[in-house]
C-alpha cells in the first residue's frame, strides 16, 4: 500500500519521529505511552531562536507593530500546556490563555457567527433532499409518469421506464455535484476566495429550487436540478473547509460538525415544509421543491459579514490580512497570534512535501504523495461509507417506503417528519462526543448497529399478517433506531473528517475528491433504489445495504485514523505513518487487546498507542 522507499520517506521520518531521548530508560518509558510522537516543530529551535524567528516573520510580512506579540506567541505555541512558564506574557495575556484552557467553548462572536452561517448553508442540502422526498409522492403524476400502474400485492408499482426517470430526477443533483461541482471548487476558491465561492454557490442554490418549482415538464425539472447539483457540489467542498480553517483545534470537531447538525436540521425543516403544504393540492410538490431556496438565500446575504479564511489568505501570500482575520476569530490577540504563527510554521513544512503548483499536479498529489494518499484513504472511506450504510435510501425515499408498507400519503409525510426530528435530536450529543471519544471510535461502534437495525427493518417488511399497526410498527421502529445509530457516528463524521485531513496546499483538491466520491455514490443510490425495490423487493434492498455496513466497518478499521484534538497542521504527522504499519498495529496489537479486555473481560494493561501528541506523552510521564 505504501512504498517505504518512496522519495518522501525521509521527509515523513522528520515529521513523525519515533521517540529517541538521550537516556535509554526515558525512551523506553515514552514508547510505553506511544510508538510515534506528534512533534511540535517549534521545539527544534531554542526558545531564543523561536522568538527571533517569530519577530522576523512579523516584521517581514507587514506586521512590525506585532513583532513582540508574535515573539511571545511563539513561546506559547512552543509549549501550549505550560504557557504559565513564559515570563514575558502580560497579565491580560496570561489570564486570556488560562480562561481558554478552562473554558474550551469560549470564543468571540465572529467565530460563532461564521460557523453558524456555514451551518445554515448545510441546511440547503438537507432541504433539497426532503423536498424531493415529499414531491416524489405527486410530481410523477403531474408529468404523466406512472399512469399505467401495476400491482404486485404490496402496493402500486410503476413501470420500469418511469422508475428510472424518477430515479434520475432525484439522482441528478448528486451526480452533477460529484462529477462537476466538486471539481470547479479549486478555480472558484483560487480566484474568489472561500467567501466569494460560497456567495456564488448560494446564488445558484437560491435560483434553482425556485426554477424547480416552476418546471413545466420532467425535462425542465431535470435541467433545474442538474444546475442545482453543480452548486451543491461546489458548496459542499468549500463550506466544511472554511469552517475547519476557522475553528480552534480543541473544539474543531464540534464546530465543524454544525455542518451535519444543520444538514439534518435542513432535512427536518424540509419535512416540516412538506407537511405544511400537503393540502395545497396539485401545486404541493412545487412548493416542496421551491422552499429549499430559504437557507441558501440567508447564506448569500450573511457571508458578506464573515472574515476570509486565515489559512486561505496565508496560502495566497496575504499574511498580514490573514492574521487580522484570525484575530477576529479568536478571543484575544495572543491566542490569535499563537494559532496563526503555528499554522504558518507547519505550512512551511507542508511546502517541503508539495510537488506541483498546478491544479492537476496538486490533484495527482492526492494519490501520489504518501502522506496525502493516506489522508485520501481515510476521507474516501468515510465519504463512501455514508452512502454504503443506506441512510440516504431513507432520506430520499422514506415517504415512498412508508406509503408502500401501508401508510396513507399524509401519514407517510408525518412518519418522515419523525425521522427528520430523530436525526436532529441525536446529532446533538455527538457535538460533545466527537472531540472526546473521537471520529474513528464513533464510526467503529455505530456501523455494526446500523447493520443490525437496517436488516431488522427489512425483515419486518415480510410480516403481512395481523393489524396494520403490527405490520408497520416494527418497520418504523427499526428505521428510527437505525437513524439514531447513524446520527451518533457516520453522519457527523464524514464531512468533518474529510475537511480536516488534507494539508493546506491540497485541501481543495482533496475535499473535491471526497465530495465527488460522496455525491456520486449518493446519485447512484438515488438512481437505482426505485428499481432495486422492484427487482430485489424492499427486504432484499434493505438487506443489501445492511451487508454494506459490515464492509464499511472493515474499511474504517483499516484506513480511518484518529484526528481528535490535533491541529490541522499536526495531522500531517498522523498521516506520515505508513499504511502497512498502521494496519499491522491495529490488527496485531489493538484488536487482540480489545477482544481480551472487553470480550473475554481480562484485566490487562492498554498497549502503547501508535500515535500521541508530544505534550500528552510528557504529561503522562511527569
Amino acid at each position: 500500500m505504501d512504498d517505504k522507499s518512496s522519495p518522501d520517506s525521509h521527509n515523513e521520518k522528520a515529521m513523525v519521529r519515533a521517540p529517541e531521548p538521550e537516556m535509554a530508560d526515558r525512551s523506553g518509558r515514552r514508547q510505553s505511552v506511544a510508538l510515534n510522537i506528534v512533534e511540535n516543530p517549534l521545539k527544534r529551535a531554542t526558545r531564543e531562536q523561536a522568538v527571533l524567528d517569530a519577530q522576523s516573520f512579523a516584521e517581514l510580512n507587514g506586521m512590525p507593530e506585532h513583532a513582540a506579540l508574535f515573539g511571545r506567541a511563539a513561546l506559547v505555541a512552543r509549549d501550549p500546556e505550560h504557557f504559565d512558564t513564559v515570563n514575558d506574557l502580560t497579565g491580560d495575556e496570561r489570564a486570556a490563555l488560562a480562561y481558554e484552557k478552562d473554558h474550551k467553548w469560549h470564543g468571540p462572536f465572529m467565530l460563532w457567527y461564521s460557523i453558524s452561517l456555514c451551518a445554515v448553508g448545510a441546511a440547503t442540502q438537507g432541504w433539497d433532499q426532503t423536498g424531493s422526498n415529499g414531491a416524489n409522492l405527486s410530481f410523477p403524476q403531474a408529468f404523466g409518469l406512472w399512469d399505467e400502474r401495476l400491482n404486485d400485492g404490496a402496493g402500486a408499482v410503476p413501470p420500469g421506464r418511469d422508475e428510472w426517470i424518477v430515479g434520475v430526477i432525484n439522482a441528478i443533483i448528486f451526480l452533477t455535484a460529484g462529477l462537476i461541482g466538486a471539481f470547479i471548487v479549486d478555480p472558484l476558491n483560487h480566484y474568489f476566495g472561500r467567501r466569494g465561492e460560497i456567495f456564488i454557490t448560494a446564488c445558484i442554490l437560491t435560483a434553482t429550487p425556485i426554477g424547480s418549482g416552476f418546471a413545466q415538464s420532467w425535462q425542465g425539472l431535470f435541467a433545474a436540478r442538474f444546475v442545482m447539483g453543480i452548486g451543491i457540489g461546489a458548496k459542499n467542498a468549500t463550506v466544511p473547509i472554511y469552517s475547519a480553517e476557522m475553528a480552534p483545534a480543541r473544539i474543531r470537531g464540534a464546530l465543524v460538525m454544525f455542518w451535519q447538525l444543520w444538514v439534518v436540521a435542513g432535512i427536518f425543516l424540509g419535512f416540516c415544509a412538506n407537511v405544511i403544504v400537503k393540502d395545497t393540492g396539485s401545486i404541493s410538490w412545487r412548493l416542496q421543491l421551491g422552499s429549499a431556496f430559504i437557507p441558501s438565500f440567508i447564506l448569500g446575504i450573511g457571508i458578506f459579514f464573515c472574515p476570509e479564511s486565515p489559512r486561505w489568505l496565508m496560502k495566497h501570500g496575504k499574511l498580514a490580512q490573514g492574521y487580522n482575520s484570525m484575530r477576529r476569530l479568536r478571543a484575544h490577540p495572543i491566542i490569535g497570534a499563537r494559532d496563526y504563527y503555528y499554522s504558518y510554521v507547519i505550512y512551511k513544512e507542508e511546502l517541503k512535501l508539495a510537488r506541483g503548483a498546478g491544479y492537476f499536479a496538486r490533484l495527482w498529489d492526492c494519490f501520489a504523495v504518501p502522506r496525502i494518499r493516506r489522508a485520501n484513504y481515510g476521507a474516501s472511506t468515510v465519504m463512501i461509507g455514508q452512502q454504503m450504510c443506506g441512510i440516504n435510501i431513507i432520506s430520499f425515499y422514506s415517504s415512498s417506503i412508508f406509503e408502500r408498507v401501508g401508510y396513507t400519503a399524509e401519514q407517510a409525510l408525518y412518519a418522515s417528519l419523525g425521522y427528520g426530528a430523530i436525526q436532529v435530536v441525536f446529532t446533538i450529543p455527538t457535538l460533545f462526543l466527537i472531540d472526546t471519544k473521537g471520529r474513528r471510535t464513533l464510526t467503529l461502534i455505530t456501523f455494526p448497529l446500523m447493520c443490525i437495525f437496517l436488516l431488522a427493518a427489512g425483515l419486518s417488511l415480510l410480516k403481512t399478517t395481523g393489524s396494520r399497526g403490527e405490520q408497520i410498527g416494527p418497520v418504523v421502529l427499526f428505521v428510527y433506531l437505525f437513524t439514531i445509530a447513524y446520527s451518533l457516528g457516520e453522519g457527523p463524521v464524514a464531512f468533518q473528517y474529510s475537511a480536516e485531513v488534507f494539508p493546506t496546499i491540497q485541501r481543495e483538491q482533496g475535499m473535491a475528491w471526497a465530495v465527488c466520491i460522496n455525491n456520486t455514490f449518493a446519485g447512484i443510490l438515488s438512481l437505482t433504489f426505485p428499481r432495486m425495490q422492484t427487482v430485489m423487493t424492499p427486504t432484499g434492498a434493505f438487506g443489501f445495504y445492511a451487508g454494506l455496513n459490515l464492509i464499511a466497518w472493515f474499511l474504517v478499521f483499516c484506513f480511518v485514523r484518529e484526528t481528535k484534538q490535533l491541529t490541522l497542521e499536526e495531522l500531517d504527522q498522523v498521516f506520515s505513518v505508513p499504511t502497512s504499519k498502521y494496519i499491522s498495529h491495529e490488527l496485531t496489537v489493538w484488536l487482540p487487546w480489545f477482544i481480551k479486555r472487553y470480550v473475554l473481560r481480562k484485566n490487562i494493561p492498554r498497549p502503547p498507542l501508535l500515535l500521541e501528541k508530544e505534550e500528552k506523552v510528557e504529561k503522562i510521564l511527569e
